[in-house]
Parts: structure tokens; sequence; C-alpha cells
């Protein structure tokens, strides 16, 4: 049997022990690998949480990540196999991390190489001063406190192994996506949009994989494969795509139509980019007021919060429809509640007051009439947003208020 016949092959050659993942030695990473290849459904689920918990434990990877992966390539590509789009996404996940990391943009490769480079090369103890001068600049107290956590959580070595295991994970799956390419014509419309999905955070490939892609639009029936691959080719390609993805805007099913809108703004934003029209704006804004539920196998882009990443998009567009896109992404607040408005929030955050922090809290008065709107849709969202602290973390981000009653407060609302 050879190793396209057997996805396992090599398995028991990888001196696993030897390898870390999130909870120490990676000897139990084997068997479940091999459970992803059993009948039992059951079994494959648990061990394909497993797999998320000890090699991408919460976003981070590890010596074994990178280890994993050709054998979860080979398995995506055997069509003998159950759940192949669902390895699929861990590998997707296993190169990226959590990919509103890299939203609206796509994959900044070349500069997530160049700063682990310049790191490597810097002093410890240069970067431990710079820490230093970091926390006494904080703005506020609270500020100084967050500043201080995480200067006393530093650790050079452990950062620059930690930022050596991401980028290994990347290349590791970059290795496969010339043979996993061949999926965007797998009989599975789950395994397609997996693969779309998955091929979209490569953009050293893009010169072989954006034909494909493109060649994929040509036939494709299932629509939220269709929606899938103009995202992935946005998100790879340059304005010269932009002729060929503008019909979609005219697609009769609503989630196609974000995804080309969603597609044509990261287009637009890119070194010589074609002018982004006002239909652009239009749907991303019908988006953010009323997102697309697309059917199975869906949209795998920011989790599936189409709101979300519309409006992280209409940030995109700040500079040809400053008001408008401000507009939409505090209407789609107004809708949100919990981890869904995280995004929302943060777009609109930076859509009304800039990418940086301001220098210090205005007074509420001082505030245009959109930014004031903004902050009262933020202090009339429900307690189960503010109780989570990443939306408190993204509030402090600006410099707001990080407690209910003294937002609402600071908007003059009713406690």
């Amino acid at each position: 049997m050879t190793t396209e016949d057997n996805p396992l092959a090599g398995l028991d050659a990888v001196d696993w022990a030897a390898l870390e993942h999130a909870y120490g030695a990676a000897d139990d990473v084997p068997g479940q690998l091999r459970a992803l290849c059993e009948a039992d459904a059951d079994g494959r689920q648990k061990a394909l949480q497993g797999l998320y918990g000890n090699i991408f434990h919460q976003g981070s990877r590890y010596e074994a990540s990178a280890a994993a992966v050709p054998f979860l390539a080979r398995m995506a590509a055997d069509v003998s196999l159950p759940d192949r789009h669902e390895v699929l996404e861990l590998l997707a996940a296993l190169a990226i991390g959590y990919d509103d990391a890299h939203l609206p943009g796509g994959v900044d490769v070349a500069g997530w190489r160049r700063k682990i480079a310049e790191f490597a090369a810097r002093d410890p103890e240069q970067v431990r001063a710079e820490y230093d001068t970091w926390v006494e600049e904080a703005p506020d107290e609270g500020e100084r406190r967050v500043r201080e956590m995480r200067r006393a959580m530093f650790d050079f070595d452990a950062h620059l192994r930690a930022a050596g295991a991401e980028l290994g994970a990347y290349d590791a799956v970059r290795q496969e996506v010339p043979a996993l390419c061949a999926l965007l014509g797998d009989g599975d419309p789950a395994v397609r949009a997996a693969t779309a999905y998955l091929v979209a955070w490569f953009p050293e490939e893009a010169d072989r994989t954006v034909p494909q892609l493109l060649r994929l639009l040509d036939h494709e029936t299932d629509q939220a494969v269709v929606a899938t691959a103009l995202v992935a080719a946005g998100l790879l390609g340059d304005a010269t795509l932009t002729d060929g993805l503008r019909p979609f805007l005219a697609a009769g099913d609503r989630a196609v139509r974000w995804a080309a809108a969603t597609a044509l703004a990261r287009l637009g934003s890119t070194e010589a980019g074609a002018t982004v029209g006002a239909e652009v704006l239009a749907e991303l804004a019908a988006a953010e007021a009323d997102p697309p539920e697309p059917g199975p196998p869906g949209i795998l882009f920011h989790e599936g919060n189409l709101r979300g990443y519309a409006a992280a998009s209409l940030t995109l567009l700040a500079d040809r429809y400053p008001a408008e896109a401000l507009d939409a992404v505090t209407d789609g607040l107004a809708a949100t509640a919990g981890p869904a408005g995280f995004a929302v929030a943060a777009a609109a955050l930076h859509l009304a007051f800039g990418p940086q922090r301001p220098a210090g809290l205005p007074e509420f008065a001082d505030l245009d009439s959109r930014q004031q709107r903004l902050v009262r849709v933020l202090a009339a969202l429900d307690e189960d947003t503010w109780r989570w602290v990443n939306f408190l973390e993204i509030l402090r981000a600006w410099g707001l208020p990080q407690d209910r009653a003294a937002m609402r407060a600071y908007a003059g609302l009713s406690s």
C-alpha cells in the first residue's frame, strides 16, 4: 500500500513523544489521527475535538501541529474517508489560527515572515526595555495594569518558539496546497467549499490557486461554494479580477451578492485597486441590517458571522463612504448581542474614531452626531454582551468606559 493509498503511512515513524503540544508530549496525537479514519462517528468527533484542544489550543500551534499536517492532508484527499471537510477546516486553523485576525485584508505572509526574522535578531534586553517604556506610557491606570501584566508574562525565548511553531504549521499546510487544490473538483460540495476556504490563506500560491478558483466559479452550482470561492479569490487576487467578479453582485442568491461585495471591497483596497462603487456599499450595508443565511455547507469565513465580516469590509470603504459605512455598521451593531457583535463593535469604533485610541476620552457633547449615536448603541447593548471580557477589551482599546453603567452615564442614558 502506497502513501497515497494509506493516509497514515509513516505515522509510527514520527517520534511524537519528543514533540510538544499544549499539554506536553504529543504521544496522544497518533491515536487521535487514527480515530479520524475510523467508522465510529462519535469517536471521530472526540478525536477531532482532542486535536483542536492539543495541537490548536485556543489558536496556538506547537511542534506537533506541523507534524500532523501531512497525515491530515492525505485524509482530506482520501474519498473513502468521512468528514473530510472537517479535516480541511482543521488544516486551515493550523495554518492561520482564527481567521478574523487576517480579515478583511487576507494573510500578509511576507510581513509575517519579516516580523519573525526581525524579532529573532533583536536583543532580548532591548525588547524588555521597550516593554517598560510601553508600560510607563499607559494613558490610564486600567491600561497600565493590563500592560504590566503583559510585561510580566513576556518571555523572549518562549515568544520566539511560539512564533516559529505558528509559521512552521503555516508552511507545512502550504506544502500541501498544490495537491489539495484537486479537491476544488470534489463531488462533495462541503469539501469544495472547505478547500476554497483553505486556499484563501496562501497568497504565495495565488498564481496556482486563483485560476482554479475562477474555473470553479464558471461551473459551480452550489451557492455556498460560489460564495466561498468569490471571497477566496478576492483575498488572493488583485484589481485585475474586478471586472470578472462584479457581475456576481447581480446574483439571485443573497450570500453570493454578499461574497461578491466582500471580494470587491478587498480588491478595491489593494494597490492600484479599482474604484468601489455604491453597489458594493449597498450590499455590505444590507448584510449589516439582515445578514444572509447560506444553507449547507455554509460559509466558513469569520466563523460564519457574515454581519461581522461585512462590518470589517466596510472599514475598507471609510475613505470613500465614511458616513454611510459608519451608519451601516452602527445599524448592524444595534441588532447584535453577545460574541456575534464583537467584530461589529470593533469595526464601528474604527470607523467612528479612527484606527488608533484617542488621546483622551472626549466629552460626550464634543462628539459628532454619528459618534454619539454609536456610543448610545454600545451603552444600550444587553448584559449578555457586556459580561464578555472580549467586548470590554474592544472598548478599552478606544479608551471608552468598560462598565455598562459608566457607559450609560457617559452617553446621558438612564441607569
